[in-house]
């Protein structure tokens, strides 16, 4: 039987009963919405997750490896959520031309007039959503600005809707402002899509998404989908805005513990930042956790211990309040949980799938653009 202790470390591990039960909230809740899930793979970027989560229904990605991944592995309704390259077109046609609604984004006239330009020369309908800004979080075009309308008329029959992305909701700190933030995602993207159908250009996808405002959103009338990928293993970042505990985080690194510097008051592991990123997130929030928080091989936390070190290829442990770190021998397991999800898992190119603490499976990763 192959348990936490059998693997080399340090690894990435998930924990599949926090995996479904992760699942099966945002599941349900979008149910009730009556607003169906475009489940976002960027965080994961593992065919087996999304077949356990969201068989086969729609995904995005970010990237057109992921894209490329996920059709080979039969999925065929595909978002592209990253403003589109004009070099990355032919990609694109590819996959449309193998049956792949492949869908792109875009928030400028340049890229609408390439696109349509390049469709034409093709004869292929390449069909592109319009970034609306909802935040000043990245990109997009606010819905009132006339630059919308015009991107529409470019592109022709190749419009297929609006997307925006709440991206400053993961630094709300109350229920309160994570709910403004949903409605407000909403809102914007509702009047994006009336703009458009107000000028006689089709709208019928109206897509929105993030973790938090997934969770929070307590009206999506107008909305289409719903697009969330975090979720599936959450991080500490979400549990500092609320949106989850660390009870509910299904990712980790084990690592193992592989000195001391006493005169220090630190544990030293074979975890560095190459195998839990050097993503800080947590660090503008009330409570900073350094590179993750620490728990023992079986996923219980360690009182007052953290990851507060990293270099390439070693971790540095110490506690918060200064007290002696516990006695933990050379070779003692341990589980790093991490600040932000995405960038942890991208430090891997497998999963150990655990219940308890057997290993019930290894899961690929995609790796690469």
């Amino acid at each position: 039987m192959t348990t936490v202790d059998t693997p080399g470390t340090p690894f990435a591990l998930v924990d599949a009963d926090r995996l479904d039960r992760n699942a099966l909230r945002l599941r349900d809740h979008l149910h009730a919405l009556g607003v169906p899930l475009r489940l976002h793979v960027k965080t994961a970027k593992s065919v087996e997750v999304a077949d356990r989560v969201h068989a086969g229904g729609p995904i995005t990605v970010s990237t057109l490896a992921e894209a490329e991944h996920f059709a080979d592995a039969g999925y065929r309704d595909i978002l592209y959520a990253v403003g589109i390259d004009p070099h990355k077109l032919p990609r694109v046609a590819t996959l449309l031309r193998l049956g792949v609604t492949l869908t792109v984004l875009l928030d400028s006239l340049a890229q609408a007039e390439a696109l349509t330009r390049f469709a034409r020369d093709g004869d292929l309908r390449v069909p592109a959503l319009v970034e609306i800004d909802c935040d000043g979080h990245r990109g997009g075009v606010a819905p009132t600005d006339p630059a919308l309308v015009e991107i529409g008329r470019v592109l022709g029959d190749n419009l297929a809707g609006v997307l925006t992305h709440a991206g400053e909701s993961y630094f709300a700190r109350t229920p309160q402002a994570l709910h403004h933030a949903a409605q407000h995602e909403r809102d914007v993207a509702v009047t994006a899509a009336g703009t458009l159908r107000g000028a006689g250009l089709p709208c019928p996808i109206v897509s929105v998404g993030s973790t938090p405002t997934a969770h929070a959103a307590t009206d999506l009338t107008g909305v289409t989908e719903v697009r969330a990928g975090n979720y599936v293993f959450f991080d500490l970042v979400m549990a500092g805005i609320g949106v989850c505990t660390t009870d509910d985080l299904a990712l980790s690194v084990v690592v193992t513990v592989i000195g001391h510097r006493h005169d220090k008051n630190w544990i030293l592991t074979d975890g560095g930042w190459m195998a839990t990123s050097r993503d800080r997130g947590t660090q503008v929030q009330a409570v900073d956790q350094g590179y993750g928080l620490v728990t023992d091989a079986h996923g219980t936390l360690v009182p007052g211990l953290l990851m507060t070190g990293a270099s390439q290829e070693h971790g540095i442990l110490s506690t918060r309040d200064s007290q002696p770190v516990p006695d933990l021998p050379i070779g003692t397991r341990l589980r790093i949980l991490p600040n932000h999800a995405c960038a942890t898992a991208a430090q891997h190119d497998r999963y150990h799938v655990v219940r308890g603490a057997t290993v019930e499976a290894t899961w690929s990763r995609l790796r690469g653009w």
